[in-house]
């Protein structure tokens, strides 16, 4: 699929891995909706992109609001042909500290919206791409979803971040085996570390510092380096059931 050719959902697409796939998608000549709790920074993406973009508030964790937006998008757009999930927190916490033992709560709330998010905008956003008239190559869309290095080599305080991420990777084939046979590719990018809101409140000798862990280049990855493996998967039909490390050839150490 060409990246011009994109009908496209992208949640977390007010900032950070969202937003530079949202602006990538919008500069090739496809369509892009912002999926996003922030409503500030998702209608000022919005205005700006102009309007082959719209914004549309979203939960990914309820289906009530996945559902609107899916529906918001078919109005304005005609349909959905890829899906760009980008949507998630980071919540680092010990098993065991000082301050206790690691809350339930905690634990739940990453998974719910890192995992069972994304699942809710695929298993929602499949059953309409399914629908979906093939292109020349026999596709109907595309699914790419957002894992994290965490998943392999999680970190001490991220057992909740390292199980959501882990999850994401475990369902990549599996889901993509189901959806095939509709001519629908599933893929999901790990990425290592990348300039995103996480780091923004940093220190800028502290940015540097992370940013010197990365074998090469030594620095934080960009969000617009993320799009471009974006718009690579889109365009080759092979990639498909994968995870693909994005990270520099970083290897996380224990903490």
């Amino acid at each position: 699929m060409k990246i011009s050719e994109s009908i496209a959902i992208v949640t977390g697409g007010a900032s950070g891995l969202g937003e530079g796939t949202v602006r990538q998608i919008i500069k090739a000549g496809g369509k892009a909706a912002i999926l996003d709790v922030s409503d500030e920074r998702g209608q000022s993406l919005a205005v700006e992109l102009g309007e082959r973009s719209i914004f549309v508030r979203t939960d990914v964790t309820s289906e009530k609001d996945v559902s609107n937006a899916i529906h918001k998008v078919v109005e304005s757009f005609g349909t959905i042909n890829t899906v760009v999930n980008c949507a998630g927190i980071g919540m680092a916490s010990k098993l065991l500290s000082r301050k206790g033992i690691h809350s339930l709560d905690t634990f739940s709330k990453v998974i719910s919206i890192n995992l069972i998010g994304t699942f809710n905008v695929i298993r929602l956003a499949s059953e309409l791409m399914a629908k979906n008239d093939p292109n020349e190559l026999g596709e109907r869309g595309v699914i790419i979803n957002t894992a994290s290095v965490a998943a392999f080599e999680g970190q001490i305080g991220q057992a909740a971040y390292s199980a959501s991420k882990g999850g994401v990777v475990g369902m990549t084939l599996p889901i993509a085996r189901e959806l095939a046979s509709y001519g629908i590719r599933v893929m999901t990018i790990a990425p290592g570390l990348f300039h995103t809101p996480m780091f923004e409140s940093l220190p800028e000798e502290a940015v540097e510092s992370l940013g010197k862990m990365v074998p090469f280049p030594k620095r934080l990855g960009r969000p617009d380096e993320y799009a471009q493996l974006v718009e690579s998967i889109l365009s080759n039909q092979m990639l498909n059931g994968e995870t693909i490390r994005l990270d520099g050839g970083i290897r996380m150490q224990p903490k």
